[in-house]
């Protein structure tokens, strides 16, 4: 092993030490705990020795951010591997449903991520930055969706309600959408993902999203025992608008 590649070695595995201790301060005492003073005190370093490795908290949470994308695709294509390939419903069920119970199993990283209110932290998910769908959860939702569009008819009159005002924003969305689930090896084009079958995506995306977050941070209206039944029943009825029956 030459010197250069083992110092390419120990940097990538301080990086990993980095934001492992990062990941350790985020689920046991919350966000604002991930400061690199607090991290270099766990190593046993400087602070100022943190700069070597990432240039700030802020790039530092968004490489963190980009790692807890990774380990949800990772847990949600495991589940999508027990399911037959032709049974894209019940892929769908299966990706919204491992959404939901990886938010209740892990709240701080999805508050990190999903639910940051600055433009570099929140971008994990089907919607991604207005110029791609980068990160690896958004990929796995859009495969997923890009597959059940392409496998079956959209019913007449679906997304005929899109506001005008919307149209030049989804148009853009649309080519996003495209390039990304034909990366990802479903063939389909603007004929098979009208701007209505985007703009009922796009809404059943929020709905999705919003009664997760809702349930993760406490916030419903009212006192729910059990709210899966709920979410399993808003998702039948996502799929009911496309034709689909409900799934058990």
């Amino acid at each position: 092993m030459t010197e250069a590649t083992r110092r390419e070695r120990l940097r990538a595995e301080t990086e990993r030490d980095i934001r492992r201790q990062a990941r350790a301060l985020l689920v046991g005492r919350g966000r604002d705990a991930v400061t690199l003073r607090a991290i270099a005190r766990e190593l046993g370093i400087t602070a100022p020795a943190l700069y070597r490795y990432y240039d700030s908290r802020e790039d530092l949470l968004r490489r963190l951010a980009d790692d807890i994308c990774t380990d949800l695709a990772a847990e949600l294509n495991a589940d999508l591997r027990q399911i037959g390939e032709d049974d894209i419903s019940a892929q769908v069920y299966s990706v919204c449903r491992g959404f939901r119970r990886w938010a209740l199993a892990h709240p701080q990283e999805f508050a990190l991520v999903f639910a940051s209110t600055e433009d570099t932290l929140g971008n994990c998910g089907p919607d991604g930055d207005r110029g791609h769908v980068g990160d690896q959860f958004g990929r796995v939702f859009l495969e997923v969706a890009g597959r059940l569009i392409a496998s079956h008819p959209l019913p007449e009159g679906i997304g005929a309600d899109v506001p005008e005002e919307l149209h030049a924003d989804l148009a853009e969305f649309q080519q996003i959408l495209l390039a990304t689930v034909n990366d990802r090896g479903v063939a389909v084009d603007e004929k098979g993902l009208p701007l209505g079958a985007v703009y009922h995506m796009t809404q059943s995306w929020v709905r999705i999203y919003g009664h997760v977050a809702l349930e993760v941070f406490g916030r419903f209206p009212f006192a729910v025992s059990n709210p899966e039944p709920m979410f399993d029943n808003m998702l039948a009825q996502i799929l009911g608008e496309l034709g689909f029956p409900p799934q058990p």
